[in-house]
């Protein structure tokens, strides 16, 4: 799964840091981005996130490069 954030969407509300702490964090900006790091949160635990978010900022797709969310 290949994770996109919007910056321009994000508005920094936080619930996909609270859902996949493993995989986003808000940086200096209090925008989402990436966790440069190898431990990931499971996949549901993401799409979980994705869909928390209030702005539909974080996209998702699939290996193939097809978006599966939103």
């Amino acid at each position: 799964m290949k994770i996109k954030i919007d910056r321009d969407l994000c508005i920094g509300a936080g619930t996909c840091v609270a859902l996949a702490p493993n995989t986003f964090e808000l940086d200096d900006e209090l925008k989402a981005t990436l966790k440069d790091n190898d431990k990931k949160d499971p996949e549901e635990g993401i799409l979980a996130a994705a869909k928390s978010c209030p702005t539909l900022a974080v996209i998702l797709e699939n290996d193939q490069g097809k978006q599966i969310y939103p």
